[in-house]
């Protein structure tokens, strides 16, 4: 099952914190997947977060996605993220097993035709992102999301600015990926809540 709600994680937040958070979310179901992301850790922090996180995910029955690393994907039993301008689902494919999701970052219409292979693809920036005030790229807004979507050989998540009001007007998006709008909500469990259910 693909999921509706994928939540990346922001490790700059406390780790109580966003463990916590994540936890909430998680509860919310299966169709509620994590994305470790945490581009300054080091190899061996990124897979001890990974550890934890695949503990947290498993014993709930929720996926994981690692970004951007396959041998710790296959390290603990995740499914891949991968980011723009790397590697592509036709070359890790042959590498994952059976059943593996592989999901792709899409910024514009040469990364969708990219996406060839893919199973999922998270279609950023939408809106403004919460997390990343500093983002000075153009948003696509609905129009350019639903242009990107259309494009693509898979299903597509909307990334960026994401809050359950702003997701109202994403009609034709498969599901949605968050950072800030759930970690950082006062209720992360009822926002993931309401996420799910646009």
């Amino acid at each position: 099952m693909l999921p509706r709600l994928m939540v990346i994680t922001d490790w700059r937040l406390p780790r109580a914190r966003l463990l916590a958070a994540l936890e909430r979310a998680l509860e919310v179901g299966p169709q509620v997947a994590v994305q470790h992301r945490h581009p300054e850790a080091t190899a061996r922090e990124f897979l001890e977060e990974a550890r934890l996180l695949s503990g947290l995910c498993h014993a709930r029955g929720n996926p994981l996605f690692i970004n951007g690393r396959l041998d710790v994907a296959l390290l603990v039993g995740a499914h891949l993220h991968l980011p723009a301008g790397g590697l592509t689902p036709e070359d890790v494919r042959p590498h994952l097993p059976t059943g593996r999701l592989v999901s792709v970052a899409v910024h514009d219409a040469q990364e969708a035709r990219r996406a060839r292979g893919a199973d999922l693809a998270l279609v950023s920036p939408v809106f403004s992102p919460g997390s990343k005030p500093g983002d000075t790229r153009p948003t696509l807004g609905p129009e350019g999301f639903r242009a990107l979507a259309s494009a693509l050989p898979c299903p597509a998540l909307a990334l960026g600015g994401i809050t359950p009001e702003s997701a109202l007007l994403l009609g034709g998006a498969t599901g949605f990926a968050v950072i800030s709008g759930v970690l950082e909500a006062e209720d992360p469990g009822a926002a993931a809540r309401a996420l799910v259910r646009r």
